[in-house]
């Protein structure tokens, strides 16, 4: 009987990364703070997370879960309760009823909820339409689902919103999905009626699937804000996903839910099952308390990044770099053109010479040239600190 070896193909050890992973670029956020990283001293205003503790009572509530034993696994679709007070949640914003048995899944995050639509939905080769800037999760997701992003752009002279036209010279016959995302990170942009119906317009001429991140919806500033679920003639195309990171500072909780038509809602379950089975059953519990008495907590937070979005922005256009004033979220995304530095340079050099972290624009799409991204997700106090240290900067360098 032979002992020789079986030879190792060659195409086997070319091909030990799936190429589509391969083709990937790095996380222009992740990469950039890899050297934010080794730098001692920074005023980070570059991390898209709330800088408030998650408030005690919601706490409580995940103690109280590991006091009492409750560590055992959910149903992969999430807890009833949960999911009941996930959809009492819409229907007190938007008066808008999901049933929680068929219509809601509660995620790991939104991120796995972003991951979970465009898995469900996407052939390969089908093409979804990305607004830009964007979160720098969902053309990479989309991509990975098998599917191709294609971006459509949004200007500062339009305040960051998309036109009509600019969406459908997008469409092709391979079109399937529009991923939308307002109020928006990096921008700060918050949809007004005339931009909302044409978005409801071009999903319904067109029969796309629309993908709508509200996770931010709660922090909206000026004026009510919009959700797509209120417009019943789009309910059955409509995936709404959301989660509890944001507007209740609970990032290391890791809990997000989706929204959207029972055989969409099956789908998605069906990945998430095998995937990562269920969510924290202690973060399940302490969402329910998030939702049913967590209003106070969040208008407060919602209070102070208004005080901040306002100094911030006044700060950022007196020291000469244009910046439009955020409707929502806690980002502003401003000019930095006149410097005569590229983003990534500007950052770079803000970071090396007064300790200041921002994101260069491109990490969020290649429209984001020409600005970078701050949080205000900070103290006043760092904030005024990061201003001082950014208007000395741009005077060395206008």
């Amino acid at each position: 009987m032979s002992t020789q070896p079986i030879p190792y193909p060659e195409k086997v050890g070319k091909r030990r990364i799936a190429q589509k992973v391969q083709d990937l670029p790095p996380s222009g956020i992740r990469r950039f703070f890899d050297i934010v990283a080794e730098t001692p001293g920074v005023i980070s205003l570059g991390v898209g997370e709330p800088d408030f503790v998650t408030p005690w009572h919601i706490c409580e509530a995940g103690i109280h879960a590991l006091e009492t034993g409750r560590t055992a696994y959910t149903p992969n679709q999430g807890m009833t309760p949960l999911r009941k007070a996930i959809g009492k949640f819409i229907q007190q914003q938007f008066q808008v009823e999901y049933n929680p048995q068929s219509e809601v899944l509660v995620t790991v995050g939104g991120s796995e909820a972003i991951d979970l639509a465009c898995r469900a939905v996407l052939e390969p080769g089908d093409e979804a339409i990305v607004l830009q800037p964007s979160f720098v999760s969902y053309a990479p997701m989309v991509t990975m689902a098998g599917g191709v992003p294609v971006p459509v752009y949004c200007y500062a002279a339009n305040r960051f919103l998309p036109t009509q036209s600019a969406i459908e010279s997008a469409i092709t016959p391979r079109t399937k999905m529009l991923m939308v995302n307002f109020p928006n990170n990096p921008t700060g942009a918050a949809l007004d009626r005339s931009t909302f119906d044409k978005i409801v317009n071009v999903v319904l001429e067109y029969d796309l699937l629309l993908v709508s991140d509200e996770v931010y919806v709660p922090l909206s500033y000026d004026e009510e804000p919009f959700s797509f679920c209120t417009v019943p003639e789009i309910r059955d195309r409509l995936i709404l996903l959301h989660g509890f990171s944001k507007a209740w500072a609970m990032t290391g909780w890791r809990l997000g839910f989706a929204l959207a038509p029972a055989d969409i809602i099956a789908a998605m379950n069906k990945i998430h099952q095998y995937t990562v089975m269920c969510t924290s059953t202690m973060a399940q519990l302490a969402a329910i308390e998030a939702l049913e008495h967590g209003e106070e907590a969040t208008l407060a937070m919602k209070r102070e990044y208004d005080r901040r979005r306002r100094y911030v922005t006044h700060a950022l256009n007196e020291m000469g770099l244009p910046t439009v004033e955020p409707k929502g979220a806690f980002y502003v995304f401003p000019n930095i053109r006149g410097t005569g530095l590229s983003s990534e340079d500007f950052a770079l050099g803000l970071l090396k010479e007064e300790k200041v972290a921002v994101v260069p624009g491109p990490a969020f799409g290649e429209c984001g040239e020409g600005h970078i991204r701050c949080s205000y997700a900070s103290s006043m106090e760092a904030l005024r600190k990061a201003m001082e240290r950014m208007k000395s900067f741009v005077g060395r360098h206008a």
